[in-house]
């Protein structure tokens, strides 16, 4: 039963993940005045590369894709979709982490053995950026950790649904906070610098082509599944249902594509003083109000 539903679930974010993108890009479009591709269009691009002859520079150019792919895979079995759960009780948030930097660090390791420049400016800014968001959002995880005493999602999602109460309503700096962190994990506007087409020819993904570069638009799609599924988890409740946590993956999921489409960039250096100055305060505001209601 494990394994039926590892691969449901695997199934599932791959192809609602990917059908979103699509249907964001239609919209993205439609906000700019341009028609923009079909929804479907990801999915050719995705296949069609797989295809594709695909060019090596190395070893750690090759293992890097394959430690990325396999940890961002391994990642999203641990994301509670509804009352489709792999790992009942074992999805602790901190291993959801862990095994989420495995897969950054194969991305990175692979980008910067291409030997190619702009891939390199494009790891170093992304690395800088999630100096930024990580501390407040690591800060809002602590409060939301010492209010229930317990770090597993399930568990989380369970106390959320008998309480009626969501954490977004409870703690609604610290979802806000959660929310801002999630534009710069999923690489959103303002917080794309590290891709930049227009400058560095998408940053860490410009050597790749062919089957790596198929294999890393797949792992792209799980990371956006886990990104917004923990948010979803964390502070809406996940869902009883896997419809009900669909439902507000979508909600979310379209929040921040239209907050990115009417957005402009900001400079990394503006992206860190920006995570660190508003979205740091309000998450030490809000520890401070969990740790004083709590100790009540």
């Amino acid at each position: 039963m494990t394994i039926l539903k590892g691969a449901a679930l695997l199934i599932l974010a791959f192809i609602y993940t990917v059908t979103l993108e699509g249907i964001a890009r239609k919209i993205t479009a439609r906000i700019q005045r341009r028609y923009g591709p079909p929804f479907w269009q990801n999915f050719i691009d995705i296949f069609k590369a797989l295809t594709k002859h695909s060019i090596s520079h190395g070893f750690i150019f090759d293992f890097g894709v394959l430690m990325a792919f396999g940890g961002t895979i391994a990642t999203a079995l641990f994301i509670p979709a509804g009352n489709l759960v792999v790992f009942p009780g074992l999805d602790n948030v901190f291993v959801v982490i862990y095994l989420l930097a495995i897969g950054l660090l194969g991305m990175a390791m692979s980008s910067v053995g291409s030997g190619n420049p702009n891939a390199g400016i494009g790891i170093g800014r992304a690395l800088t950026q999630m100096l930024g968001y990580e501390l407040p959002f690591l800060i809002v995880l602590v409060g939301v950790f010492f209010k229930y005493k317990n770090s597993s999602l399930s568990d989380l999602v369970n106390i959320q649904i008998e309480s009626g109460q969501y954490n977004a309503w409870i703690m609604p700096l610290g979802a806000l906070v959660a929310f801002i962190s999630l534009l710069g994990m999923l690489g959103k506007k303002p917080f794309d610098v590290f891709i930049a087409p227009a400058e560095i020819a998408s940053g860490p993904l410009v050597e790749y082509s062919g089957k790596y570069l198929g294999m890393l638009l797949i792992q792209h799609s799980f990371s956006v599944f886990i990104e917004i599924g923990l948010f979803v988890n964390l502070f809406l409740g996940g869902g009883r249902t896997v419809w009900e946590f669909l439902l507000k993956f979508f909600i979310v999921f379209f929040a921040a594509v239209i907050i990115s489409a009417i957005m402009p960039r900001f400079r990394v250096e503006q992206a860190v003083k920006f995570y660190w100055k508003w979205p740091l305060i309000l998450s030490f505001v809000q520890a401070i109000i969990v740790i004083m209601a709590t100790g009540r």
